[in-house]
């Protein structure tokens, strides 16, 4: 027998946006169901940002050991445990896991509902024996990997995001199939936790990021003893005794690769199956639910946040946008998008930080911009680390207005805040080159960056002729 139940605020899937607009919605006295069917934390918590950086925690931890001889500290190949590995990344989940917890919510006082929901009418949803009706939906049930139409591929074994931290073995060869950031980060994880790594990739490494900053990140994986192998066109793949071969065409040959195992990483695709969005009117497609600028569906009382409408596939994306629908659905403010100054980061060594523009971005929009950079190499705290490898690299207006900013290196990613500020509230190069920075920290590579905007004006012949002029007074 189906119970009816009324809210201000529904909200379908329980990830890093869906846990946000439900709390936010909660505590700011609007009655809201929560409705999930699978894991609560979603694929953060449990398949994605979590245990892959806890994986990461793990493997820098080993290569340390082996690169402790710069510092006069010889070690030695460390002896990697890849059980207490896994123990370790699944230890981390659940310390964070009463975060995202059903008994959190419901101390909330969100009502919470373990099912699957799925649409039965504009204003209505359905999710085991219950039936909601609320003022206003939010969709948020996120992205699950793309598994790419392979000949083949259906007949062996193969991981992905969800099954990959399961392992309890270290694998022999890991072959990943896609150089985005995920596959870069396990690439790189699993080599330096002991396995032997090689990496395809149709067009090139990390496609979104600079060219130029991206060479730092394939110099030290192919330092590191992973094979990278780009512009790799797929055919198919069989099994190969436990293992699986893949045979690809580059330059016009044919190859066969072998590995132990398979790591499909190329990319994500809308969790919106099930959710009959046909009898709420909602417009939707390969790429997601589709949206406005105040992230509204085509039915005009449902929301869609995070992955599931496709763009920047981020879990502080899904956050981001949580808070933009709780001005909308609560406020009644017409709260709008503003993708000026999207971050991200990829976890390699060394990491690699965006935001705002890139340079071949900036150039085709606005014509005359100026490149500021900054290398490690020029950074006392770099090199008192023994990590040298990295670069600032800004992009800003002939006028001093900061557009986007790129950094690979050491905590690049704990870099990029000044920058993101800088485009969103458009503060001008001249604030952030004035800035004190504390001596020595990593952080001074920005503040030279942005210094190097005025270094031609305040080292030119003028400024030299008006010092000598001015000293003529005393």
């Amino acid at each position: 027998m189906t119970r009816d139940l009324r809210v201000d605020i529904c909200v379908i899937g329980a990830g890093s946006g869906g846990l946000t607009m439900a709390a936010g919605a909660s505590q700011m006295g609007a009655e809201t169901a929560l409705i999930e069917g699978g894991k609560m934390g979603g694929d953060c918590l449990n398949y994605g940002c979590v245990p892959s950086k806890s994986l990461l925690a793990a493997a820098r931890a080993a290569e340390g050991m082996r690169r402790g001889g710069r510092f006069g500290v010889d070690g030695a190949e460390p002896a990697v445990d890849f059980a207490r590995v896994h123990d370790h990344v699944h230890d981390v989940i659940a310390r964070i896991a009463p975060n995202d917890s059903v008994e959190r919510f419901e101390g909330l006082g969100v009502k919470v509902i373990r099912e699957y929901a799925r649409f039965s009418g504009p204003r209505r949803v359905e999710a085991g024996d219950v039936a909601v009706s609320a003022r206003r939906f939010v969709i948020a049930t996120g992205s699950r990997p793309r598994i790419p139409p392979i000949p083949g591929l259906e007949s062996v074994s193969y991981l992905t995001n969800e099954t990959i931290f399961d392992l309890t073995e270290l694998p022999e060869h890991l072959l990943v199939m896609g150089g985005g950031p995920i596959g870069m980060e396990m690439a790189q994880a699993h080599r330096r936790l002991g396995a032997r790594v090689t990496v395809l990739e149709r067009l090139r490494i990390l496609p979104r990021d600079d060219p130029e900053l991206v060479d730092f990140v394939r110099r030290r994986l192919t330092a590191e003893g992973v094979d990278l192998i780009e512009g790799i066109e797929i055919d198919r793949v069989e099994r190969a005794g436990r293992g699986v071969a893949v045979f690809a065409v580059k330059d016009g040959a044919e190859r066969r690769i072998e590995g132990t195992h398979l790591l499909i990483a190329v990319g994500r695709r809308p969790n919106v199956d099930g959710l009959d969005l046909e009898a709420a009117g909602i417009a939707y497609g390969e790429k997601g639910i589709a949206v406005d600028g105040r992230l509204r569906t085509s039915n005009k009382r449902v929301f869609a946040i995070g992955d599931v409408i496709g763009g920047y596939l981020f879990t502080h994306m899904a956050g981001y946008h949580a808070g933009v629908v709780i001005r909308n659905a609560l406020f009644r403010l017409p709260a709008k998008v503003d993708y000026r100054a999207v971050p991200w980061v990829t976890y390699t060594e060394p990491e690699l930080a965006h935001v705002g523009m890139g340079e071949k971005q900036a150039r085709e929009a606005m014509g005359d911009i100026r490149v500021l950079r900054w290398p490690f190499s020029d950074n006392d705290r770099a090199q008192t680390e023994r990590d040298t490898d990295g670069m600032v690299k800004a992009i800003a207006t002939r006028k001093g207005r900061v557009v986007g900013a790129s950094i690979v290196g050491h905590h690049a990613g704990e870099l990029l805040l000044p920058w993101s500020l800088a485009i969103d509230r458009r503060i001008p190069l001249g604030k952030i080159a004035g800035l004190i920075a504390p001596y020595p920290t990593l952080s001074e590579a920005s503040k030279r960056a942005a210094a190097g905007f005025y270094t031609d004006k305040l080292f030119s012949a003028r400024t030299r002729k008006l010092v000598r002029f001015l000293s003529r007074f005393g």
